[in-house]
């Protein structure tokens, strides 16, 4: 297989994986507008490399920056990984031109996946982590510079004796598995925060070992609904993002995610009561069936 082919392959293979990635998140199969905007961008960020592609390492790394400003600014706030993932399909998708008109394909097109990872990353971190303007705009400025170091790493790799195609499978295959190993380094820290609202009794404390562990949250717990538990995941997850968020903020920020978190707290509550107003009612459906075979018989 050429290389420019095994590229197509590998960027095929890796938006699937990457989809996956953000299901195992987020248990949301819309990727939606923010991964359009990403391909999208690449696109765009494609075509000022192709211009520019003997400098694809510094001009690369200061686009897919701004592309990840401009996705964090248009898209919904998320955590630092889902930065990660987005801008690394923005890096990939990028690359594409560049495949077919390089010698070094394999390589360029791991570069710009190491590259947004990079960006979409440090870029996602600020907003999440740094509350003042100033700071994060100096953060983002480190972003680019660091985005632009990794862009160089493919290369050094190569002086090594490490063949582009070997780097290339090793950072498709790697940065779908840091996402997953987020969701589980993450697992403590949503545990202790649905805990505490199960203290406060907003949620029952039954859901909180299903809606917190990375693999129990895909089946459907304690439910009689499955698609209604990972809904329930996805809001009660959300509680405890902008819980972790809240403390990082500004009293008039605190209040604004505090008004959220007391939105998302009525809806988990009710989507309870429904799901157990169900459960009752199909425990009574049972036992009058019961009832009436057995009054039958006799």
């Amino acid at each position: 297989m050429s290389d420019p082919v095994l590229c197509i392959v590998v960027y095929t293979v890796f938006l699937a994986a990457m989809a996956g990635a953000h299901f195992f998140k987020t248990l949301d199969n819309d990727l939606g507008t923010v991964w359009r905007t990403a391909l999208a961008m690449g696109v765009a960020v494609a075509f000022v490399l192709f211009l520019v592609r003997a400098l694809y390492p510094v001009i690369g790394g200061i686009a897919l920056t701004l592309a990840a400003l401009y996705v964090r600014h248009t898209g919904r706030e998320t955590e630092a990984v889902d930065g990660m993932l987005v801008g690394s399909v923005m890096g990939a998708t990028a690359a594409i031109p560049l495949v077919m008109t390089s010698v070094h394909e394999a390589g360029i097109i791991a570069s710009l996946m190491l590259t947004g990872a990079v960006a979409g990353y440090g870029i996602t971190f600020a907003v999440f982590h740094v509350a003042d303007k100033r700071k994060q705009i100096a953060f983002d400025v480190a972003t680019a510079v660091a985005a632009i170091v990794v862009a160089w790493l493919p290369s050094l790799a190569v002086r090594y004796g490490i063949r582009e195609r070997y780097i290339l499978i090793a950072v498709a295959a790697a940065l779908p598995l840091i996402v997953v190993g987020a969701v589980f380094q993450q697992w403590p820290d949503v545990r202790a925060e649905l805990r505490h609202e199960s203290s406060l009794g907003f949620m029952n404390d039954r859901d909180v070992r299903a809606t917190a562990h990375p693999l129990l949250r895909l089946g459907r717990g304690v439910w009689t609904d499955r698609r209604a538990h990972r809904e329930f995941v996805r809001l009660a997850n959300r509680i405890a993002l902008r819980k972790r968020q809240q403390r990082n903020r500004t009293d008039d920020e605190a209040r604004l995610y505090q008004i959220e978190i007391i939105k998302l707290r009525m809806q988990i509550q009710e989507m309870s009561h429904i799901d157990r107003d169900v459960f009752i009612a199909g425990a009574e459906d049972e036992e009058s069936s019961d009832t009436m075979t057995k009054t039958h018989e006799g």
